[in-house]
C-alpha cells in the first residue's frame, strides 16, 4: 500500500493564551479522511480551546485513503517520538483495518493513546426531496430492489460499513454498498441525491440535518437523542442495531511520557470548560472523555470485539 498522499495543510493559527513548557511550539495533526468529516469536525471544536489550555498552535495535515490506514501507519512507522506529531484516531476503523486487511502492518501497540474526546452515534440521513420519508421506506426499497439501493460509508473497514453489514444481517436485505474517503464526501453525496442514503455519524450530519439539507430517517442509538426526539431509534424500529464511532487523540508509540500527561490535562481542561460544552452541544457532539491507560483498554476491547464480529461475518463478505 503506498504511504505517499498527497497532504492539503490547514492552520490553526492561534495565539497562546497562556506559557507552557511543552516540547513543541507548533503540533501537526494527522487527519486519515478529507476535510468536512467527523475528524475534522472534532478538530475544529476542539483544538481552538487546547490550543489555549496548552499554548502550542495545531496545524491539520489531511492524509485521506485505505479509512485512515495512510495515516496510522504513518503515525506508527515513520513518526519520531518527540511530541511534535499527533493523529486524531476514529474506531472501530484504527482497528478493523488491520483485522480486515493483512497488508496493514501497524497496530494499537505501535501507538500512544492520549484520550478520547467524543463518540458519536450513528445515522441514516437521505437528501431533503428523497423520496424516503422514513426507515421502513428505505427499507422497503432495499427489499424491492435488493442489491440497487446505493448507501454511502466513510470508507471499508469503517463504523459506517460495518453498520451496513449488521443492519444487511438483521434485515434480510441487500444493499450497494459505496465507500468514501470518509463522512464528510458520503453525507455530501446523499444530499445532492448521487446516492440514495448514506450511513454516517450525527456530529457530522447535525448542521446540515438542522438547516434542513438532510433528512433524518433513524439513529443507531440505544435511546432516542435530544437533539433530534422525532428521530426513531433502529432498535425501536425493530433492528438490533447500535453503531456509531469513537474519536481521540493519539501520538507514536515511546510518545514522551510527560508530553502525554500535559496533553491529558489540557484536554480535561477543555472538556471541563462549559464553553466548550456548549459549543459540543450545538454541533450534537456527544463529549466521551476517556484517557491514558483507560483510552488504551478501550481500544484493546474493542479490537477482541471487532475480531470475533469479522470472523463470523469475512467469509460472507469475500464471497460478494
Amino acid at each position: 500500500m503506498a504511504l505517499v498522499a498527497a497532504a492539503a495543510l490547514a492552520c490553526t493559527a492561534l495565539t497562546p493564551a497562556m506559557a507552557d513548557d511543552y516540547p513543541a511550539d507548533d503540533v501537526k495533526v494527522m487527519q486519515g479522511f478529507k476535510a468536512g468529516g467527523g475528524s475534522d469536525a472534532l478538530a475544529q471544536l476542539v483544538q481552538p480551546y487546547l490550543a489555549k489550555e496548552l499554548g502550542v498552535n495545531f496545524v491539520n495535515e489531511y492524509i485521506p485513503g485505505a479509512t485512515g490506514a495512510i495515516a496510522w501507519t504513518r503515525l506508527a512507522k515513520q513518526t519520531k517520538p518527540d511530541g511534535a506529531t499527533i493523529s486524531i484516531t476514529n474506531t472501530p476503523m484504527l482497528t478493523t483495518n488491520y483485522i480486515m486487511n493483512p497488508s496493514i502492518t501497524y497496530t494499537i501497540d505501535e501507538i500512544t493513546p492520549i484520550a478520547n474526546i467524543v463518540t458519536d452515534p450513528g445515522i441514516a440521513v437521505v437528501a431533503k426531496d428523497s423520496p424516503f420519508d422514513t426507515f421502513e421506506d428505505f427499507v422497503n426499497a432495499a427489499k424491492e430492489n435488493p442489491g440497487t439501493v446505493t448507501v454511502g460509508n466513510s470508507g471499508v473497514g469503517g463504523d459506517d460499513y460495518f453498520t451496513s453489514l449488521q443492519f444487511e444481517k438483521e434485515s434480510g436485505v441487500k444493499l450497494q454498498k459505496v465507500p468514501f474517503q470518509g463522512d464528510g464526501p458520503s453525507w455530501t453525496a446523499a444530499m445532492a441525491g448521487k446516492i440514495d442514503a448514506s450511513f454516517t455519524n450525527v456530529g457530522v450530519s447535525f448542521p446540515q440535518i438542522k438547516e434542513g439539507n438532510l433528512k433524518a430517517l433513524a439513529v443507531f442509538s440505544e435511546e432516542r437523542l435530544p437533539d433530534l426526539p422525532d428521530v426513531p431509534t433502529a432498535k425501536e424500529l425493530g433492528y438490533n442495531l447500535v453503531a456509531g464511532s469513537s474519536r481521540g487523540y493519539s501520538g507514536p508509540a515511546d510518545f514522551p511520557a510527560e508530553a502525554r500527561q500535559q496533553m491529558i490535562d489540557a484536554m480535561q481542561r477543555v472538556v471541563d470548560n462549559p464553553d466548550f460544552q456548549k459549543a459540543a452541544a450545538e454541533r450534537a457532539m456527544n463529549i466521551d472523555f476517556i484517557s491514558g491507560d483507560a483510552y488504551a483498554e478501550m481500544l484493546r476491547t474493542q479490537e477482541g470485539q471487532y475480531k470475533e464480529i469479522w470472523a463470523e461475518i469475512k467469509d460472507e463478505v469475500q464471497a460478494q
